[in-house]
């Protein structure tokens, strides 16, 4: 699993100093200045703006890395959209999971249109980790079955996949947002786009890790730990 880029390189502090901080903002709801204390508790004196610039570094990076080792998901997908408020202003958070709540794909936008749609659909389809979908389970949004019929002509989705709106079927998405939301929210919030696209990208698949979707023995806690580790090159 272990890279041959090192990504902590020039760094002032450790890797598993660095590894540990940016695990736990994405994993528990804390602020950086939560974490700040935490660190203080420790014996270690860390800025939480530094704490800040390494969740912006790190977080994108988990990601890359995580998704070659993600188990395949489910062929019937839930999708649907919840509100990030970034900077004063609300933007939308594009989520699908499986039937079994597997996390499928993400995708932070400014717009809550029919490219957006698109766009999303794109990047869960590209994703090596999805079977192609059977079915996509959809809320009310209108731009959703525009956005499918351009991704089967242009030929991302078979013309076989069915889209249907059953509001029940829904819940589990719905329920999913919850988490990263909490996260959100007890972070305090977002001040530009491009940060909170970094750190959801880090809440997302430390979410995914969390639920499972790595294949590891046993999927503990200290499992995951170790994968983590392991993924960045510090493992003991």
């Amino acid at each position: 699993m272990k890279s041959k880029h090192n990504p902590f390189k020039r760094k002032q502090f450790r890797s598993e100093i660095i590894l540990t901080s940016v695990r736990w903002y994405l994993r528990y709801s804390l602020t950086y200045r939560d974490l700040t204390e935490i660190m203080e508790e420790r014996g270690l004196k860390i800025a939480h703006t530094t704490i800040m610039r390494w969740v912006h570094e790190y977080s994108p990076e988990l990601d890359k890395r995580t998704r070659p080792h993600l188990q395949k998901t489910g062929d019937s997908w839930r999708v649907d959209e919840t509100y990030i408020k970034i900077k004063g202003k609300w933007n939308y958070l594009y989520r699908a999971v499986d039937k079994e709540g597997d996390t499928i794909d993400f995708y932070l936008s400014v717009h809550r249109d029919q490219l957006a749609a698109a766009r999303f659909f794109k990047k869960a389809l590209g994703a090596d980790h999805n079977e192609v979908p059977r079915v996509i389970n959809i809320d009310k949004n209108p731009s959703y079955s525009p956005a499918v019929d351009s991704a089967k002509k242009a030929g991302y989705l078979p013309d076989e996949t069915e889209l249907r709106q059953v509001k029940s079927l829904n819940n589990g998405v719905e329920s999913d947002h919850r988490r990263i939301k909490r996260l959100i929210n007890h972070g305090l919030g977002f001040k530009g786009f491009w940060t909170a696209h970094k750190t959801i990208r880090g809440y997302e698949t430390m979410h995914m890790i969390r639920k499972g979707q790595v294949a590891l023995p046993h999927g503990s806690h200290m499992e995951q730990i170790k994968f983590i580790e392991e993924i960045f090159g510090v493992a003991a």
